[in-house]
């Protein structure tokens, strides 16, 4: 009688951070946010502002200047991941040359980190656009920056708005990043981390006019073009909505999370020798929410 392979593991703490957070690196955003990690329940987030320090000098000891201490707190709220997939359909996708011969024996050791990867997309998509506009009420979703009423910008309120000329095409959009340029305060000008986030369709547009106004090398770009305007860096992301972008500083903008924490759980199980079915289980739980700094160094083209 043939053996048949199971697969019932359970990954927990680091080992599970590795795969939730290879997933998450695909959620572009990322790379250009502050990450919090480690955030059991709440944390606090820090912005120290202070101006008029310098005096002239006497012999008399004379305080001056302002100086505001003000915090926020960035709360993740605790999410999961239940998949059930058969093992027909991921077998289908998989290298025939690494399974094992006969019905039973199919899988190959490898096939649980298969399984991690095949869902590592869906992760990484649902961060991607919670990121931006998410909203805490809903179920499976987490508070983004740019929910309406509820999202960091609206609960700041000194978020910089600026209303857009038209709905975003390739006629316009360099007016409109004009104008969310000129709207960014002169103190953050400069910053080695101020950058612009647009999504995919907006980048297009983009394009599209560099290459009207004769800078014909934007089509035949490589991969390692980097996309500027007026100096500042362009920050090509998914889950941004339609007719939105934004200049902000990556030290300005806050994701928090436990995902590489000791409560993070990855688990997958096998149903065949639960049921006798061909289906595996997967549960995912992690945590994940935004939080900004300084709002009115914020601009918000909408």
């Amino acid at each position: 009688m043939a053996t048949t392979t199971t697969i019932n593991s359970s990954y927990v703490g680091k080992d599970a951070g590795l795969y939730i957070s290879a997933a998450l690196m695909e959620a572009k955003t990322l790379d250009h946010l502050t990450i919090m990690d480690n955030v059991k329940y709440k944390a606090v987030v820090k912005s120290l502002v202070g101006a008029d320090f310098v005096q002239d000098e006497s012999c008399d000891f004379t305080p001056a200047g302002s100086l505001t201490l003000s915090e926020k707190i960035i709360t993740p709220k605790n999410l999961k991941l239940n998949v059930q997939l058969c093992k027909q359909d991921l077998l289908s996708s998989w290298e025939s040359e690494t399974m094992k011969a006969g019905a039973n024996n199919r899988i190959a050791p490898e096939f649980n980190a298969f399984v991690m990867s095949y869902l590592a997309e869906s992760i990484a998509a649902s961060t991607e656009t919670n990121v931006w506009a998410g909203a805490d009420a809903v179920g499976g979703q987490f508070e983004g920056f740019l929910t309406a009423s509820t999202g960091a910008f609206a609960a700041d309120g000194n978020v910089v708005a600026v209303a857009k000329t038209a709905t975003l095409d390739a006629g316009n959009i360099v007016a409109n990043l004009g104008a969310l340029v000129d709207a960014i305060p002169a103190t953050v000008l400069g910053a080695d981390d101020l950058v612009i986030f647009m999504n995919q369709k907006q980048y297009r547009f983009y394009i599209s006019a560099m290459s009207a106004l004769g800078y014909i090398d934007r089509h035949n770009m490589s991969a390692d073009y980097s996309p500027v305007f007026e100096g500042m860096n362009l920050v090509v992301v998914n889950g941004l909505p339609a007719d939105n972008m934004v200049a902000a500083r990556k030290s300005n903008l806050f994701f928090g999370c436990d995902l590489m924490g000791d409560s993070a759980q990855l688990t997958t199980l096998d149903m065949a020798s639960i049921d006798g079915s061909d289906n595996i289980r997967v549960i995912c739980k992690y945590t994940a929410g935004t939080q900004i700094g300084i709002g009115s160094e914020i601009v918000h083209l909408s």
